[in-house]
């Protein structure tokens, strides 16, 4: 009987002990929204498990549009978001929703297409023009309609444009959740202008298809023509023009309008990825020789 007893007491200090542990490891789980474009770029595939190996955090990704991002921010369904609409993003520490934005890496938008280029931008500089020339000649363009940064910042270029403009707005499933949005367009919605709502990569091999023009980031971009065996024929048409920088902050959300988040793995994440080692690990991401990102806390990281 004493044996059963002495048995019974290491079964019971074994299993706290492994529940402790379990719960330990539970406690270095970060939640962490973060764009499409962010993730489909590969960057995260070698950047969080030197996190891990640093920190012993881990971090739980979930991709969608920045819009969604940041809502799942301020629902307090995550501790930190990892965006790119610096606006939006610096609104949301305004309203209280996150601690501080932390600016991360940049690197830009561009306009890419078809080798035909049936709109003739090829070689053009400047954005707002260029989509002008494309809404000129009704020349098919795929958009995310996702209300992700990327486009968020399409908008901005069409409201810099001479063209008439209509305000949208419509249901998207996002995740298997219905999400309503507005937006801004061109006139030629489900004509020549073609609203998707789906992420990068997605767009990017929709518009293979169909020999269109889209806007993306170049990470991405590079990822699905140098990254891939099955890479995307598309050309990079327009580029360089200053409105096309992108830059990207990670925002801790803030424990006073959500107590349950992890602040303070959260604020050691971005303390990391600020810091030397984070942003050489940044500016080290390439693909086929190419830097796909730029540091901006360690602009001179290497």
């Amino acid at each position: 009987m004493k044996k059963k007893s002495v048995g019974l007491w290491l079964v019971c200090i074994l299993s706290g002990v492994f529940a402790m542990q379990a719960g330990a490891a539970d406690d270095k789980v970060l939640q962490m929204s973060t764009t499409t474009s962010t993730q489909a770029s590969g960057l995260l595939d070698v950047l969080l498990p030197e996190l891990k190996k640093d920190t012993g955090i881990e971090v739980k990704v979930i991709a969608k549009g920045t819009g969604a991002a940041i809502r799942d921010g301020m629902d307090g369904n995550v501790d930190v978001i990892f965006v790119h609409a610096k606006d939006r993003e610096e609104k949301f520490v305004e309203e209280g929703y996150g601690t501080r934005r932390y600016a991360v890496m940049h690197n830009d938008f561009i306009i890419v297409g078809p080798k035909s280029d049936p709109a003739g931008i090829k070689g053009m500089t400047d954005a707002v023009k260029a989509l002008e020339k494309i809404a000129d000649s009704r020349s098919t363009f795929i958009s995310r309609g996702d209300d992700s940064g990327t486009h968020t910042k399409e908008q901005d270029l069409w409201k810099g444009t001479d063209l008439e403009l209509k305000e949208e707005s419509k249901t998207i499933t996002k995740k298997g959740k219905p999400m309503e949005l507005s937006f801004v367009h061109p006139k030629g919605l489900g004509e020549w202008y073609i609203s998707i709502g789906q992420g990068m990569g997605k767009v990017l091999t929709f518009a293979d298809e169909k020999q269109a023009y889209t806007l993306t980031d170049r990470g991405t971009y590079i990822n699905y023509t140098a990254g891939r065996d099955d890479g995307i024929d598309l050309e990079v048409l327009t580029e360089g023009d200053p409105n096309l920088y992108n830059p990207y902050g990670v925002i801790p959300v803030d424990p006073k309008k959500h107590d349950h988040v992890k602040y303070d793995l959260a604020k050691q994440f971005a303390e990391w990825i600020t810091s030397e080692k984070g942003q050489s690990v940044i500016a080290g991401y390439t693909l086929h020789g190419k830097q796909l990102f730029y540091p901006d806390a360690v602009p001179d990281a290497r």
